[in-house]
């Protein structure tokens, strides 16, 4: 069964050589702690750039057990829930095959898979490493941005349970593989079309796709 391993929220940090501040620095809280999850993110959980983060569609960040394991052994280090800037750690799905329109019950709260994470130079900065974006793409682990169905209070310790789209599946491995591709074809964006997919990505869609016919 899946399982809610660690619910991580954080406070504005300086970014490492830089004057600027980041939220990405998510620390656990404590396993009998519960976080309120609201339509725009956890309660307590800084968000600095909104331009890049937060928003409805990107409101709550997950990242898999599955993933920290090929990480820990591709690093050779511990990594501690968090430190990826996720806001919950999943453990029991398998990161790579979830897809946009997927959708994760914790209780009474219900998420929705709408895009993958795209790596940035506030990443690498938080992983003390400037090759860490490329590491990223090449990985194909991105993890999930999702919006909030339902919101509610979660805590870890809780089961989940992981409803799959039953429509066309977008992975979000394949979403992070295809920044590569500039030109996408007409036929992939129809299909992204038909699922619950971010609504920057549907706008940029449809205005490429406007243009074709």
């Amino acid at each position: 069964m899946a399982i809610v391993q660690s619910v991580n929220i954080g406070q504005p940090r300086p970014i490492p050589a830089k004057s600027a501040m980041t939220g990405i620095y998510k620390e656990p809280v404590g396993e009998d702690q519960q976080v309120e999850i609201t339509k725009q993110g956890l309660a307590g959980d800084a968000i600095i750039n909104r331009k890049h983060h937060g928003g409805v569609d990107q409101a709550v960040y997950i990242y898999f057990a599955d993933d920290y394991d090929f990480w820990r052994k591709a690093l050779e280090r511990d990594l501690t829930p968090g430190t990826f800037g996720e806001n919950l750690t999943i453990g029991g799905v398998e990161g790579r095959s979830v897809a946009v329109g997927d959708r994760f019950e914790i209780d009474e709260v219900l998420l929705e898979v709408t895009s993958h994470r795209t790596p940035c130079a506030t990443f690498a900065a938080r992983m003390g490493s400037p090759a860490w974006v490329k590491q990223f793409f090449d990985a194909g682990r991105p993890g999930a941005y999702c919006r909030v169905i339902e919101p509610g209070p979660v805590h870890a310790g809780e089961p989940v349970r992981h409803r799959m789209f039953e429509g066309d599946r977008i992975s979000v491995s394949q979403l992070l593989a295809l920044e590569k591709h500039r030109d996408l074809e007409p036929e992939f964006m129809q299909r992204a079309l038909r699922t619950p997919i971010h609504y920057k990505m549907r706008a940029q869609y449809e205005e490429k796709l406007a243009k074709l016919f």
